[in-house]
């Protein structure tokens, strides 16, 4: 590899390999050959994806992936070993495929897809020291993910390994000593809480258009599960990716790093309803409850708080206080308003201006016939405040103000509905005032604690405030909870330029990039890093590009919505521009 050719950048390398390889492959060489292949591309593959990673080598036995987040590799290292776990419930122990893991952050040289160096050498020797079934890290690993992870690593001391000079600080996890697993057993679910996902539900209706009412069964049931804190629920917008598909429910367990699922159907005739639900390990494929609810749609809401209560007792989870007192508040609803607030916000999910002005419509129709509903003056705050982003509709700032004002009605008729709070800590954001949007933030997720858009909402504060280290936090969090919400990886990109870390920055946008190729704002602020970085062709190439996209877009527009505390936040990045030769 010659000088000219060497790039090199700061990356956290997981390793693994099989522990006792040549013994499987002696016992019978093409039955391991094959179920190796299978745990690598079915099961290893795809929680690095889910991760934000890439595997960059697989050699017979081993396997090595590169993360632009310490966290990021942590959380994958220990995912990939419960998930293999039980992959090896029902196999005679000494057929078992067992992994060690090593993670260590270091410097890497890349070479086209390739990765050389001491990172990842340092990585694949602290492999071998973990216990079978075990994660071992490195000191710096160790010094980026403490306090942010619900799990312990025991301190290993100083340790020397084959071919590094130095000694190495390790610390450890492994399966004998970690923590017991959720009340039913089995997988460790993220930060030691039963982990589910809702499926969408069948339309059974007989009726095409009624998709979308089936649709808001399931958000809602995502909804009120998401409120119980004893839960690690995925939202909405991943979970959904499955729309349409009849998936493996162990493949979903595995992709979106949950244990159960559920899954469903809506049938619907006039007034009346009939959902069927039920509740899948995903790691065994086994069912653990079915339950068919007959009902008036007006009784809807109490459908759904069965639906959450008999998951809650099946999975022994104990609801707080204020939870119990928020079960079962909600009476009846009115058919049509229930329609109406269904329609409305799977219309704004379209995120075109024309899809705005037909939300609007709905939920302003449905608070003609129910002004008490909280969730119809959210609805409308978001609507409104989108119009006035994306400039949209003929929007003004008199939209931003009057987004604010419909937050805090939404607030004002019910403390408790997240949506009003998540409405109006972004409202507060835009306006700058930023101590009272993280307050709001800061509540929305104590009433919604697996919000991923609430975690966004209150990194972006938090980034803005400065905090840029607590807003990667976030925003991993936030990432964790919806893995297929590209914007995460933006706002994650965004925090760790401001750091510094622009290796984990460039990775982190070229990611969202590959997931939303029409995006201006990604685009920006790679041409920013790449001015800041010396690599200024490349600056140039991206804010090309970001005109392309938009021919609109505006360096002093962006100046006047991003609401940085410290005014040399953006001033960094206009230097990146200017540093590459771009007239701004």
């Amino acid at each position: 590899m010659s000088n000219e050719r060497i790039q090199r950048r700061l990356a956290a390398i997981l390793a693994a390999d099989v522990v006792g390889y040549s013994r499987l492959m002696e016992w019978d060489e093409a039955s391991t050959l094959t179920e190796l292949k299978l745990r690598w591309s079915d099961m290893v593959e795809p929680l690095v994806a889910r991760h934000q990673g890439r595997v960059f080598k697989t050699i017979g036995d081993a396997i090595l992936a590169e993360f632009g987040s310490a966290i990021g590799a942590v959380e994958c290292a220990i995912e990939v070993q419960q998930a293999m776990a039980a992959a090896n419930a029902d196999v005679p122990a000494e057929r078992r495929i067992v992994l060690r893991i090593g993670v260590h952050l270091g410097d890497v040289m890349v070479e086209g897809s390739d990765l050389y160096g001491d990172g990842v050498n340092v990585a694949t020797r602290i492999e071998g020291l973990a216990d079978p079934g075990g994660v071992v890290i490195s000191d710096g690993i160790h010094e980026h993910m403490r306090g942010r992870l619900g799990i312990d690593f025991v301190d290993g001391g100083n340790r020397e390994v084959k071919n590094i000079e130095r000694a190495l600080h390790i610390w450890t996890w492994s399966p004998k000593t970690a923590a017991p697993a959720d009340a039913v057993g089995g997988l460790q679910p993220p930060l030691g809480k039963p982990s589910i996902a809702v499926l969408p539900f069948d339309n059974m209706s007989g009726d095409p258009e009624q998709g979308y009412f089936a649709d808001g069964i399931a958000e809602d049931i995502i909804t009120d599960l998401s409120r119980v804190s004893g839960l690690f629920v995925i939202a909405r917008n991943s979970s959904f990716a499955y729309k349409g598909q009849a998936p493996d429910v162990r493949k979903v367990s595995r992709e979106l790093g949950v244990r159960y699922v559920l899954e469903g159907s809506v049938r619907r005739a006039a007034n009346r309803i009939r959902i069927n639900a039920q509740m899948i390990d995903g790691t065994t494929g086994g069912h653990l409850w079915a339950e068919r609810y007959d009902r008036d749609l007006e009784d809807i809401f109490a459908v759904q708080d069965e639906v959450t209560r008999t998951i809650v007792s099946a999975l022994e989870v104990k609801l707080t206080a204020g939870e119990e007192a928020r079960r079962g508040k909600h009476g009846k609803v009115d058919p049509e308003v229930y329609d109406l607030i269904v329609r409305a916000r799977q219309t704004a999910l379209q995120f075109r201006p024309e899809a705005s002005v037909e939300a609007r419509k709905m939920l302003e129709r449905a608070l003609a016939i129910d002004p008490g509903l909280a969730l119809g003056y959210s609805g409308l705050a978001m609507v409104t405040f989108a119009d006035y982003a994306n400039q949209w509709n003929g929007a003004t700032e008199d939209n931003l103000t009057k987004a604010r004002e419909l937050a805090h009605k939404a607030i004002e008729t019910d403390d408790t509905e997240p949506q009003g709070h998540i409405a109006l800590a972004i409202c507060l954001s835009w306006m700058r005032r930023l101590d009272e949007a993280e307050h709001e933030a800061e509540r929305a997720i104590a009433l919604d604690p697996n919000s991923a858009q609430a975690f966004s909402v209150l990194g972006s504060v938090r980034d803005f405030q400065g905090q840029h280290e607590d807003a990667v936090a976030l925003f991993t969090r936030a990432h964790r909870l919806d893995p297929q919400f590209d914007m995460s990886l933006h706002l994650m990109g965004r925090a760790l330029l401001a750091l510094g870390r622009f290796d984990e920055a460039e990775i982190a946008f070229k990611r969202r990039l590959a997931l939303a190729p029409r995006t201006d704002m990604t685009r920006f602020y790679l041409a920013c890093l790449y001015g800041l970085t010396g690599r200024h062709d490349e600056a140039r190439r991206y804010w090309q590009e970001t005109q392309q996209v938009n021919p609109n877009f505006s360096v002093e527009r962006l100046g006047q919505i991003l609401p940085y505390r410290n005014p040399s936040q953006l001033g960094r990045l206009v230097e990146g521009l200017r540093n590459a030769g771009i007239a701004i």
